[in-house]
């Protein structure tokens, strides 16, 4: 009795280890399961139509989840294995940082400041800062036209500063909770333009809702490089994330993701940028 007592501990034990196993222990939350390709948990935006964007039956569409999902094919993992996080702009850093997702594709613009904490692959997009008009609106060509007229972006928004004090100061600058508010305002006439990355833009004025209502006026008032974002150090992450980028360039998937995110718009995008980070 005294052995099969011994034997029924040790299956036991052996069983429960393998559980242990196959649930995933490992540190790193961003990817988890036995040999790290059960899950993999990646960072986007879930309110910017055409880039990132959680639907109402919850689904996830936009450039930045039809390239993440790219990626993370080369990577290893289906579209099932993928869970998505929302990645708001302030908190991009800190779920990089604390592994709370294994990298981060969310209209992140690279900069120094940012690098500092994180790192970078890509580019794989370049965006501009550029005006969203009515579409039976002709006055507005350049950023000087918005002098005397109401410029709409959300609330401590750079690309609205960025036209008020270096480009139109007699703007009426109008500050919003968020770029849907914009929208029904440049809907209704109470303001004349709205204000932010041409990608964002083009988004917005592609959905069904929108179509044919808006412009973009096709000003490149800024420079955006989006990367997308690892934790700091990881040489390894970042020349996998690189090389799946260079071949969704080269196999047409990347021209063929922007026309069906962008396209209704009228988007004229950049051709897919150098990649410059890790090199």
């Amino acid at each position: 009795m005294k052995v099969f007592k011994t034997g029924a501990v040790a299956a036991i034990a052996v069983a429960l280890a393998l559980t242990a196993t196959a649930c995933g222990g490992g540190s790193d939350k961003g990817s988890e399961g036995s040999g790290g390709k059960d899950k993999v948990v990646i960072g986007i935006k879930f309110d910017q139509p055409g880039v990132g964007l959680k639907t109402q039956d919850g689904k996830y569409t936009g450039f930045d989840v039809d390239v993440a999902t790219y990626v993370a094919k080369e990577l290893g993992y289906q579209p099932d294995q993928i869970e998505w996080k929302q990645a708001v702009s302030a908190e991009r850093e800190n779920l990089i940082a604390n592994g709370d997702v294994k990298f981060v594709v969310a209209s992140y613009s690279i900069n120094d400041k940012r690098k500092e904490k994180v790192d970078f692959a890509g580019p794989y997009f370049l965006a501009h800062q550029d005006l969203l008009v009515r579409a039976d609106d002709s006055s507005i060509t350049k950023a000087e036209d918005l002098n005397k007229k109401k410029l709409c972006s959300v609330t401590g928004s750079t690309s609205a500063q960025n036209v008020k004090t270096k480009l139109a100061p007699e703007a009426d600058l109008l500050e919003q909770g968020g770029y849907s508010e914009c929208l029904t305002g440049l809907e209704n006439k109470k303001v004349d333009a709205l204000t932010t990355d041409n990608s964002i833009l083009a988004g917005y004025a592609s959905q069904d809702a929108n179509k044919g209502k808006f412009k973009l006026v096709g000003l490149s008032l800024s420079n955006e490089n989006y990367g997308i974002g690892l934790k700091k150090g990881d040489k390894d992450l970042q020349t996998k994330i690189n090389a799946a980028l260079k071949k969704m360039v080269s196999d047409g998937a990347w021209e063929a993701a922007v026309k069906k995110n962008f396209g209704p718009a009228d988007y004229k995008n950049e051709p897919a940028p150098q990649i410059t980070e890790g090199s």
